[in-house]
């Protein structure tokens, strides 16, 4: 309990119990890692992203032609050369965004997820204005943010599903740490529609 009380005086807003959840589950929670190395930077993810979680149609190209155009959650950083870098909300353990939302809207799960709750939001853009990797993004049609919440509740993460090289992998960060991550076999991925159940095609099926 040591770490917990430490944890809230800090942020004095959040209970002990609020606060043993979250160093708990941060401990367990996986996360989504980025090889650079594999990342080519193709935007598969992107448009993955956007059909599958903003689009209405959820086909291309009819997701172009639409009133409100599909927004997408991840975003390629271009890293010099051909590689990218997919950059996601990466659910901080200090998170600035969560003191920074003027009207609650967003809020950590029990799973450690930084999550927003859609009617609340106000579109004052603050988690925007104190967010390190940019990962909020305005929705101007709607006036809300839109953010990853790693497709929680969703069939499949669509970016790790869709990217063609691997470079996008779901693991626990303690594999990491503990040297267990093994190296990733190449991906035999070989037709691809960004449509999540339809579009992953592989040998033999």
């Amino acid at each position: 309990m040591w770490n917990v009380v430490i944890f809230c005086a800090f942020y004095p807003g959040r209970t002990s119990r609020s606060a043993f959840i979250i160093l708990y589950m941060r401990r367990i929670m996986k996360t989504i890692f980025v090889n650079t190395d594999r990342c080519v930077a193709c935007r598969t993810c992107e448009i993955a992203c956007a059909l599958n979680r903003s689009s209405l149609s959820r086909k291309l190209p009819e997701a172009v032609y639409e009133a409100v155009p599909p927004l997408t959650r991840v975003i390629v950083e271009p890293t010099g050369a051909e590689n990218g870098f997919p950059l996601q909300c990466r659910h901080c353990d200090d998170a600035p965004c969560l003191d920074a939302c003027p009207a609650g809207a967003l809020y950590r799960d029990e799973e450690g997820l930084v999550l927003v709750y859609d009617d609340r939001c106000i579109g004052c853009w603050m988690c925007i204005m104190v967010c390190p990797f940019g990962a909020p993004r305005p929705f101007r049609h709607y006036r809300k943010i839109i953010k990853c919440d790693r497709c929680k509740g969703m069939d499949a993460i669509y970016c790790v599903e869709s990217c063609p090289t691997r470079a996008l992998i779901l693991i626990d960060s303690e594999d990491i740490i503990s040297g267990r991550l093994k190296p990733m076999k190449k991906g035999s991925l070989v037709g691809l529609n960004f449509v999540s159940g339809q579009g992953l095609s592989k040998p033999g099926k």
